[in-house]
């Protein structure tokens, strides 16, 4: 009788055989057909499991490629190849409120692809350093003297000139933009400001300086620039197929098309500083309007732009709702508490014929100070007396009414029109108090969860002033952790929770919020968005020599005419001009003027004589009658930092 043997690859003790008189079930066709399916469902299983392995461990080395490209824009501690001529540059000059700051950017030739931005990064020196130097005081100090700033300021650039090339010079932009300090300062002191600059600095630097390259920013403007600094690090204007990244629908403003399209999300931003606060994010989505006024106050609170360098794509057009809430920083809104508690607490021991506050045995308890710590107020000569309670919750409940929240929909803090936001498929970043708060002394820095912050916020509240100052002096909190802050982390963390959640309205389960200070380790500031956003229109060049576009020019008319219809080409006769007058503002000013101290590389310019010593005697710069070589280059590329033509490469070369 025949036997099957079974072995395969088993160890011989393993071998056995069987008879199928004994086993006549194993030889049923309905138990062999069983077997063989089980077999094929094990082998597909393993395959499965073997690909997916695969993919993950190949998903994973791109994402890190992806980190690390998106990590360079910030991170690159190459020391910047000043040799390569290929690299281009790009100065920002930060005019803020107490200090002044240059930021010196580069980035290499353009690839030409019309999807693709600039890979704008921050030059750094032979040490690895980023290019960055401040000054103090503010810009804003010289509103009474402002035939002083350019001298002022000459330090900074200085600084720029001897770390780009000077070759590079005629073809790099300088921007200089003024924030906070000078949006205060009439529009007269402003305009003198900026009269000084414009006039002073094309004489001593040799960058590419327009008067449209000088100017006061909006908070508006200045929100725009650091969302767009914060996104271009995220990689979220690259809009490549990936499955890793999360998606949006998106109907693009102006678009002819009313379909939606899918792209990269965006991330949007929470910055709460001292003095105010900022949200920023994209709109996705066309918005409606509860009413007339909500449709005209929106207007100012939404920027659409485009930051291709074709005006006629619209794959990086964007909706972005920013809205600054001056008063709404942490320090200030605890002025603002300090001083309704001040008045109120007066007010009622008036009334109530009480003595609430007014000596130290008898001190007013704040639910928003740790439990047990005493504390002051004083205003016109009052000195009213306070006690923590650190009591989290009603901290809360007291700050609530300071939201100035409506029952208009669509509002956030003061009432002021916030479009939606998706939450399920939205991310954002909180800097500055956003994460003090959670970092500083609650170590809960990251990935937010509300709570967790809340559980972390009322135990410290809760917990006695002795003791937090024990944990102090032991070094358990973060290293720029000082005093005030643990005098004021209560508040602080009730004022950034209501903020965040009553204000701008997201839902306590939301859990898309990482608090940051820095972005892949690196801070990242607006000049990064506005020196993108101001140089975006510089890869035309590029696309249009490598695409060979060729443009139709009418046989005798002047060069900015174009053969067909566009009304977008008023501009470049308007650049053209402001191109030449530039040059020769350069290279034909004639009116005598005292000479301030020598400057760098002020005597290297062309048709300039180094003065000598202290020399301050008039010179006069003798007239270029063309606009030839690098300075037709200049104007070139002034142009292409204005407004996008496709004609300039037939001038541009």
């Amino acid at each position: 009788m025949g036997r099957i043997g079974i072995s395969c690859l088993f160890p011989a003790s393993w071998h056995f055989s069987i008879s199928p008189v004994g086993c006549p079930r194993i030889l049923n066709t309905n138990l062999r057909q069983i077997i063989v399916v089980s077999i094929l469902a094990a082998a597909v299983s393993l395959l499965y499991f073997s690909v997916v392995i695969i993919r993950n461990k190949y998903g994973r080395l791109s994402r890190d490629k992806k980190f690390q490209k998106y990590l360079a824009r910030v991170t690159d501690i190459e020391a910047t190849d000043t040799n390569n001529p290929n690299v281009n540059y790009g100065i920002v000059v930060d005019c803020g409120s107490s200090g002044s700051r240059i930021f010196v950017y580069c980035w290499p030739r353009h690839n030409g692809n019309p999807h693709d931005l600039l890979d704008i990064r921050q030059m750094r020196d032979k040490n690895r350093k980023p290019v960055v130097m401040k000054i103090k005081p503010g810009i804003s100090e010289f509103a009474t003297s402002p035939e002083k700033v350019s001298d002022y300021i000459s330090p900074l650039l200085n600084f720029a000139a001897e770390h780009v090339p000077r070759a590079k010079h005629k073809e790099t932009p300088l921007y200089i933009l003024c924030t906070a300090g000078m949006r205060i300062l009439p529009e007269s002191q402003q305009k003198a400001i900026l009269e000084d600059l414009l006039t002073d600095i094309p004489v001593h630097f040799d960058f590419l300086f327009s008067d449209s390259h000088a100017e006061v920013i909006s908070g508006k403007q200045e929100g725009v620039y650091a969302w767009i600094g914060i996104n271009f690090v995220l990689g979220r204007f690259e809009h490549i197929e990936d499955d890793d990244e999360a998606v949006v629908e998106v109907n693009i403003p102006g678009s002819e098309s009313s379909e939606a399209i899918l792209r990269k999300r965006t991330a949007g931003i929470l910055d709460m500083g001292g003095v105010s606060t900022q949200i920023a994010y994209e709109v996705p989505k066309t918005v409606s309007f509860a009413s007339s006024q909500q449709e005209e106050v929106a207007k100012n609170l939404l920027a659409e732009f485009n930051l291709g360098c074709d005006v006629h794509q619209t794959e990086h057009v964007y909706r972005v709702y920013v809205a600054t809430f001056l008063g709404f920083g942490g320090n200030a809104a605890r002025q603002r508490y300090e001083d309704r508690l001040f008045a109120s607490t007066v007010q009622k021991n008036r009334l109530l014929g009480k003595q609430t506050g007014l000596t130290p045995d008898a001190p007013y308890l704040d639910p928003c100070l740790p439990l047990d710590i005493k504390d002051e107020i004083q205003q016109n000569g009052q000195t009213l007396y306070l006690r923590g309670t650190g009591d989290f919750d009603l901290c809360r409940e007291t700050i609530q009414p300071f939201m100035n929240k409506t029952n208009e929909t669509q509002t956030s803090l003061n009432g002021v029109y916030q479009p939606p936001i998706h939450f399920q498929n939205s991310e954002f970043y909180g800097f500055s108090e956003f994460y003090y708060c959670t970092e500083d002394v609650l170590r809960m820095g990251g990935d937010y969860n509300a709570a967790a912050f809340t559980r972390a916020a009322k135990d410290y509240c809760a917990t006695k002033w002795s003791i937090l100052r024990e944990r102090f002096d032991r070094g358990l909190y973060a290293s720029h952790a000082d005093l005030h802050r643990l005098k004021y982390q209560c508040f602080k963390s009730a004022w950034m929770f209501e903020v965040f959640h009553r204000g701008f309205s997201f839902p306590v389960n939301y859990r898309s919020l990482k608090t940051a200070l820095q972005v892949y380790d690196k801070e990242v500031q607006w000049t990064l968005g506005a020196i993108l956003y101001r140089t975006r229109f510089l890869p035309l060049r590029w696309v249009l020599r490598i695409n060979k576009v060729k443009v139709p020019l009418m046989a005798h008319g002047p060069w900015c005419v174009r053969a067909y219809a566009d009304p977008e080409m008023l501009i470049v006769c308007k650049e053209e001009f402001a191109a030449l007058s530039l040059a020769w503002k350069r290279s034909a000013k004639t009116e005598e003027r005292p000479l301030p101290e020598p400057r760098g590389q002020m005597g290297d310019l062309p048709g300039a004589e180094r003065p000598s010593g202290g020399n301050t005697t008039a010179r006069k710069v003798p007239p270029i009658p063309t606009l030839s070589g690098s300075l037709m280059a200049s104007a070139c590329d002034l142009l292409l930092l204005a407004e996008p033509i496709d004609l300039l490469h037939f001038l541009c070369p």
